[in-house]
């Protein structure tokens, strides 16, 4: 399943996520559980299950929830829940260390490292930007980031998905037009550790970076275009996020 911002599960979970940055957990919670009972397959039930997880009162229900999403992202078995595995394996983890069963803890730590990897994804990929390019040019690293003027990007970052690489291209530094481009790497990439298990598990946008260069291969012209208010709220969103990008 593609990850979809308008998905009602997806839409309430980052309602709870809202509400417990303004720190009123029980709420979150519900809403949470609201998610949970909205789900209809195994990716929404994985996504869900991790937030209702983390407002259980004690280990025992948080071990029951984690575990719950950890079979449900087996299910899946996609490169964008892949990324989840070490963070719930540690989670679990957690839970068993604090029921003082330590076999169980240091079974689930060694799996938790197992876990984690260079992601398997095959494609295809795709980069936004409003620059104007042609089939075999490269794309490099070491330009100034689009969001923070200040920052030399020691990555260039892609996305299997079009949606994801449509939204890059409006939100491009630059009075060209939006440009999609499908692109192939040149060497070995890694999760975008940005967005990889922070507001959700996982790599649910199915977003990388890689220091080589990406190869224009093609170019796709049919993606989801955000309506101007939506991307004025991108704008805002990003000009508000004060976190510390991962260079």
């Amino acid at each position: 399943m593609e990850f979809n911002p308008g998905n009602i599960v997806i839409q309430l979970c980052l309602q709870g996520m809202k509400l417990e940055e303004n720190n009123e957990p029980g709420k979150a919670g519900t809403i949470f559980l609201q998610a949970w009972n909205a789900a209809s397959n195994d990716f929404e039930k994985f996504i869900a299950s991790w937030y209702v997880a983390r407002h259980q009162p004690n280990s025992t229900e948080k071990l029951k929830w984690y575990e719950s999403a950890l079979q449900f992202a087996l299910k899946v078995n996609n490169d964008a829940v892949k990324a989840a595995l070490p963070s719930l394996y540690s989670n679990i983890a957690g839970c068993y260390e604090e029921l003082g069963d330590n076999d169980h803890a240091k079974r689930q730590r060694e799996l938790s490292l197992a876990s984690a990897c260079q992601p398997s994804d095959k494609g295809p990929f795709y980069h936004g930007t409003k620059a104007d390019l042609k089939t075999g040019d490269l794309l490099t690293a070491g330009r100034v980031s689009n969001y923070h003027p200040e920052l030399v990007m020691n990555h260039i970052y892609f996305t299997a998905l079009t949606n994801g690489a449509g939204l890059a291209a409006s939100l491009a530094r630059g009075e060209g037009l939006e440009r999609v481009y499908i692109v192939e790497p040149t060497g070995g990439f890694e999760d975008d550790p940005n967005v990889t298990n922070k507001k959700f598990p996982g790599n649910t946008t199915r977003s990388y970076r890689t220091k080589h260069p990406l190869k224009i291969i093609g170019e796709v012209t049919d993606w989801q275009r955000q309506t101007p208010e939506q991307l004025q709220q991108w704008r805002e969103k990003l000009a508000g996020n004060k976190g510390e990008i991962i260079n």
